[in-house]
């Protein structure tokens, strides 16, 4: 359990600091994690970098954070697609179907993406007084994402701690848990998953074939919740 900085109110209520940042992409993960820490968050952050779902996952983006009063900024990062190569740049028939593992997903890496993501992040936190920056990674994306791992969050965390003057920490209390155990979370919390988004294709329906809608299939159906999220196939 990660504990932030609360105080007593003059009725006793406990009360707590809006000293956090959020990377939100309006997937499942960074959603559950939004209303999670929800007292907590004083500002989301999202990325459009030119991927073929940015402009699916944002609209979900946008729209929790309305529902929630939180502050939501999007920063358009065009260099990544004219520079990096990826298949989640390259078109909805680049994208691998089939089983969430290394062999299969390894084209959907780019480069350093969340190396990129947080240090941006980390300035905005910085620049507006906030103590944390929140990226939801998980167990799942060890083994694809070299950008997601406990070795990595470790050593970002360092250099953004060390980096900044009001010392702004990286959290991340999903690094060691499944997809499932998030949607766990979520269920406990209410949230409606047909309103996040997955699918790498980034068609108007989740395709249902690709490594990532095939992840979030099998996370909600072990979590035990009703998947109300409209599928091609």
């Amino acid at each position: 359990m990660i504990l932030l900085p609360s105080f007593q109110g003059r009725d006793g209520v406990r009360l707590f600091m809006k000293d956090s940042l959020i990377v939100l992409s309006g997937g499942l993960d960074s959603t559950t994690m939004l209303y999670e820490y929800r007292f907590r968050i004083g500002m989301a952050v999202s990325f459009h970098y030119g991927s073929n779902h940015n402009d699916r996952e944002l609209e979900f983006a946008k729209l929790h954070c309305e529902r929630l009063g939180i502050p939501h900024l999007v920063i358009r990062l065009p260099f990544i697609k004219q520079f990096f190569k990826s298949s989640l740049l390259e078109g909805a028939d680049a994208i691998p179907e089939g089983n969430y593992d290394e062999e299969n997903m390894k084209s959907t890496v780019v480069p350093f993406r969340n190396g990129i993501m947080l240090s941006i992040a980390a300035g905005i936190a910085e620049n507006n007084k906030m103590q944390y920056v929140m990226l939801a990674n998980h167990a799942g994306d060890h083994t694809i994402y070299p950008d997601c791992r406990p070795e990595f969050v470790d050593a970002m965390n360092k250099a953004i701690h060390f980096g900044t003057w009001n010392g702004v920490q990286l959290l991340t209390p999903y690094t060691r848990l499944t997809k499932a155990e998030i949607a766990s979370k979520g269920k406990e919390l209410n949230i409606d998953y047909s309103e996040t988004w997955s699918c790498y294709k980034g068609g108007e329906h989740h395709c249902g074939v690709c490594g990532t809608c095939r992840e979030r299939k099998e996370a909600l159906a072990q979590a035990g919740i009703e998947d109300n999220t409209i599928y091609d196939n």
